[in-house]
């Protein structure tokens, strides 16, 4: 991916060979009443640093959903995905070990 106004530089972890061009969405103003959907991709101590950011982004007025894979070896299944993208206006996905 291209460098932002900002200099920061993106990276897509997909195997593409040729990347497909994604624009950026808006990050939101804040957080109070966004709903905010956390994604626990079941490796080993996520769900310890989700709890974490939960309270933090709670504080801070975003509303809570929560998600887990089944299995961190493979992309979220669609119907978790479908329904994120429908009740959440943002995601944070947790990787931790």
């Amino acid at each position: 991916m291209s460098e932002s106004d900002q200099g920061i530089v993106l990276l897509d972890p997909t195997p593409e060979r040729t990347p497909a061009a994604r624009e950026r969405l808006r990050r939101p103003a804040g957080l109070e009443g966004l709903e905010l959907a956390l994604l626990d991709i079941s490796k080993a101590r996520g769900d310890v640093f989700l709890d974490r950011l939960e309270e933090l982004f709670e504080a801070r007025g975003a509303r809570i959903s929560r998600f887990k894979k089944p299995t961190f070896t493979k992309p979220a299944p669609v119907d978790v995905r479908r329904e994120i993208a429908e009740q959440c206006a943002a995601v944070v996905e947790a990787l931790a070990d």
